[in-house]
């Protein structure tokens, strides 16, 4: 009996023995350095992600996360940024390391079986589209951070833009009555930016959302950035709508002019919002225009078309509003030192295309986006367009005067994807081209994304072509803009709290200055 009792005792104890063993194992970690290599072999940086064998994405506590400020279920919370090499805490165990490095690289992933108490997780990415070679330089002309301390916004600035390869990155001011408190992005002064400069290789600058609505986040004259600005244009709002103050009866073009006069850049905001855009490109008062700035609200012909078809050089720009929630930019070539003045210098030039994916080759003969085409007579031109992107873009489209003249597929190049066009395209007036991948279904969800769970969107701005001396205009373009127009000026009359009819005259005459602007060219 003793014995049996001894052998039984003897089984509980190595029980006891093998499950103290097997507690000892459930929670260990590993240290794992991680390191991204360029094609040149050296360290870069990157946006990285981390996953289990059941491809559960693993949160690393070092590295700042890529979706910081935004909803928690978004793809791209999975991600996490990497200005440069870094050892990062993950359990012990199969480990799935994958990376990127802006948009010009494909996607890269490392799988480690068994990771001990420490492991190395080093990764080379291929490059697949070379910007330096053309000097293109990428931007973001509108950002603002909210609810973050001055510390946790410091770390996002210095690091999530040199992560996501990003050249120029334009912080701007804004008010809202109350709201405005949490905006610690009207902290940073100059000063601030020239440092995050040095410290980070990222050009920074300064701006300011000058803006109108009726109510707190509806209709009104709109939304324009003025990109480096000497000082605030005052009020920084417009109206009771936003600041639960004040009156309507200053048009958006007051400010506009006075920052033209200090020498800063005009960008129109978010595309069809707001009533004024028309007017101030017809009166000449606008540098370039931002499309899927904060949202994708609208398309490319909803505007953008309207105002190339009656004349207009409208260049495209872009941005991300709140927080870097997309890999949008725009990219112009910069032949000298990359300064603020040197990048807004080439995209008011009309040189920029506009992505969150796709890169973008376009010539007509031999000019380059941007430029004019002459010809003496009706003619030909060869169009030359290429595009690549890490993800399936689907097609390149070829634009003539709004309308899609000539498409081709996709095909897959190792890792990414490639379309490319080389036709002639005839001209018997004047007009515009441009090259664009087919855009994003607003409505539904039919449209590739990126990595970060955005729709896929890209754009160049136009080559002009000038045939016998004469610019592009559509007489029944023209007519639909002056209907716009009107109807603007009566929305304000129905909306709009003003002092006197001075003060309402002074918003009206903008839209009448630029109605009697086309009517003298349509003869009327």
């Amino acid at each position: 009996m003793r014995s049996l009792f001894v052998s039984l005792l003897a089984v509980a104890i190595s029980v006891a023995a093998a499950m103290a063993n097997l507690q000892v194992g459930v929670g260990k970690t590993c240290q794992l350095q991680v390191q991204i290599l360029g094609e040149s072999g050296q360290p870069i940086p990157a946006v990285v992600r981390f996953q289990n064998a059941n491809g559960r994405t693993l949160k690393v506590a070092e590295l700042i996360s890529r979706g910081v400020g935004l909803e928690d279920d978004l793809p791209i919370q999975d991600w996490f940024a990497l200005p440069e090499s870094a050892t990062v805490t993950v359990p012990r165990g199969e480990v799935n390391v994958s990376a990127f490095s802006g948009l010009e690289s494909e996607m890269a992933s490392l799988k480690i079986d068994e990771t001990g108490a420490k492991a190395i997780a080093t990764i080379r990415l291929k490059t697949f589209w070379d910007r330096t070679k053309d000097q293109l330089v990428s931007g973001n002309t509108h950002l603002h951070v909210m609810k973050l301390s001055r510390q946790e916004c410091d770390r996002y600035l210095a690091e999530i833009p040199k992560a996501d390869d990003l050249d120029v990155l334009f912080l701007s001011y804004l008010e809202r009555a109350d709201a405005d408190r949490t905006y610690i992005s009207n902290e940073y002064n100059k000063g601030d930016l020239d440092d995050l400069t040095a410290k980070t290789g990222v050009v920074f600058g300064n701006g300011e959302e000058h803006r109108h609505n009726f109510a707190g986040f509806g209709a009104g004259y709109g939304h324009v950035m003025l990109l480096n600005i000497k000082e605030l244009i005052q009020p920084v709002s417009i109206g009771p709508g936003i600041m639960k103050t004040g009156h309507d009866g200053i048009p958006l073009t007051r400010g506009i002019q006075q920052a033209k006069r200090d020498g800063a850049t005009t960008i129109w905001c978010h595309n069809v919002f707001g009533v004024e855009s028309e007017a101030n490109w017809l009166l000449g008062r606008l540098d370039a225009m931002n499309i899927f700035d904060g949202g994708q609200r609208a398309g490319f012909d909803e505007r953008f078309y309207q105002l190339l078809n009656v004349g207009l050089k409208v260049p495209f720009s872009t941005g991300t509003d709140w927080f870097m929630y997309d890999l949008s930019r725009v990219y112009v070539p910069v032949k000298d030192k990359v300064t603020v003045e040197s990048w807004l210098e080439s995209l008011a030039a009309g040189r920029s295309f506009i992505t969150n994916g796709p890169l973008f080759s376009f010539r007509v003969d031999n000019s380059e986006i941007g430029d004019t085409v002459k010809l003496r007579k009706p003619g030909e031109v060869m169009i030359h367009g290429e595009i690549r992107g890490r993800t399936d873009f689907k097609q390149l489209e070829l634009i003539q005067n709004g309308e899609v003249y000539a498409f081709k597929k996709t095909t897959r190049d190792g890792d990414h994807f490639v379309a490319e066009m080389h036709i002639p395209v005839p001209f018997s007036g004047s007009g515009w081209l441009a090259i664009r991948i087919p855009p994003p279904d607003l409505k539904g969800d039919s449209t590739p994304k990126n990595e970060f769970g955005r729709k896929l969107y890209g754009h160049t701005s136009p080559i002009y072509v000038e045939v016998a001396g004469r610019n592009r205009f559509d007489p029944k373009v023209a007519r639909g803009l002056i209907e716009q127009m009107k109807m603007a000026q009566t929305m304000i009359n129905e909306n709009g709290r003003f002092e006197d009819d001075q003060a309402r005259s002074q918003v009206l005459d903008v839209y009448q200055d630029a109605t009697e602007k086309l009517k003298s060219q349509l003869g009327d």
